[in-house]
């Protein structure tokens, strides 16, 4: 019953929408992975889905789902299924009516739809809403009736936009499983568009990162800096913008050379960084905050990087906390509330700070 899973290959494409355009867009995405396309708000994570749905008209590329020329087939011919971040739903429909509307337009007989609607019912855990109006509705309710509408016409391509943002913490957190669970049980291939990294790693097998520029006064462009597995973004960023947004924070440029020991030397305003690296010259160093040490007494400890500084500012985030030690440079840590509160950590204080040579990132 189930169509053809799709792989979606987006070659060179470019979208011009007057005052906003992608460019040169390149994507592989693989049948049956979870491929999530991250960037900050306004840098055309949308309009790239739209245009993949049939949206909007490309200036120039190409689409391919399942090896099939889609750039110019009508939406409905496509085989896609789309759920927005606001949902979308029929107010007059009922849950059942909603979710059996494409069912409907495909003419497929009422015994069919009912136990089509049933059975994904059930695997969303809606069944008990069918007889519901989308008006008396939680927004978590909403936008599984929104999922299930999508996915009840087995789709080859399944795409998400923004699908969690409207949502409470504890309701997004129960959503974002409930989507890994969905996809491992029907393996359609999902691109899945969001600004919260966390979400990304949570749900991503890979990943694209999509950053906006602008072009003059009223000119913005879009495109991807960088393409990989959660790993690669988040520990080996291509580039500054990169490293920032997936919050590396500590985030410095240098002059790498070799060492005698093998190791390479990032001079930071006169702070030598040892780091794993074959560049030399002119460079950029991250250090994730999670990867740095913080101590009152100096560090019994093999990492190659250790310095002592002070801190100068203290960030509660509830339960972590991030403390800024000025060296100099500032490297920012990350620590835990209760370790704030057992080494009694306050501002002005002396304090020492270790990372291994290989949690510093070049590039």
């Amino acid at each position: 019953m189930r169509e053809e899973l799709g792989s979606v290959q987006v070659r060179d494409l470019g979208v011009d929408l007057e005052e906003f355009r992608l460019c040169d867009v390149n994507l592989d995405v693989a049948a049956g992975e979870y491929f999530v396309i991250l960037g900050p708000t306004g840098a055309g994570k949308t309009v790239l889905l739209e245009t993949i749905a049939g949206l909007h008209r490309p200036l120039k590329g190409r689409i391919l789902l399942a090896g099939e020329d889609i750039t110019h087939a009508p939406p409905e011919r496509r085989g896609i299924g789309f759920v927005y971040q606001d949902y979308a739903l029929f107010p007059h429909l009922s849950v059942a009516g909603n979710i059996a509307f494409g069912l409907k337009l495909r003419k497929m007989g009422r015994g069919d739809i009912e136990e089509r609607v049933t059975t994904i019912g059930r695997l969303l855990g809606i069944e008990h809403l069918l007889h519901r109006r989308p008006g008396t509705l939680s927004g978590g309710e909403a936008q599984r009736v929104a999922l299930a509408r999508a996915l009840v016409v087995e789709p080859r391509l399944l795409l998400l936009d923004e699908p969690l943002s409207a949502l409470d913490p504890e309701t997004r957190e129960a959503l974002q499983r409930e989507l890994g669970r969905i996809h491992r049980e029907l393996g359609t291939t999902t691109v899945h568009v969001t600004h919260d990294f966390e979400e990304a790693v949570a749900l991503g097998d890979r990943i694209a990162v999509l950053r906006e520029d602008r072009v003059g006064d009223v000119k913005r462009e879009g495109r991807i800096v960088q393409v990989g597995t959660t790993e690669d973004i988040f520990r080996r960023p291509a580039n500054e913008f990169v490293a920032r947004f997936v919050g590396v924070r500590n985030v410095f440029r240098g002059q790498a050379h070799t060492a005698e020991d093998g190791y390479k030397l990032v001079m930071v305003n006169g702070v030598e960084i040892a780091a794993v690296t074959e560049l030399e010259g002119s460079v950029h160093a991250s250090v994730r905050p999670e990867d740095i040490v913080l101590s009152r007494q100096p560090l019994l400890s093999s990492a190659r990087n250790a310095f002592r500084g002070q801190i100068v500012d203290i960030s509660d985030r509830g339960t972590i906390v991030y403390i800024t030690v000025r060296i100099p440079p500032d490297f920012i840590c990350m620590i835990t509330r209760r370790s704030l509160e057992e080494m009694e950590l306050r501002e002005g204080m002396g304090v020492h700070v270790a990372f291994k040579a290989s949690a510093v990132h070049v590039f």
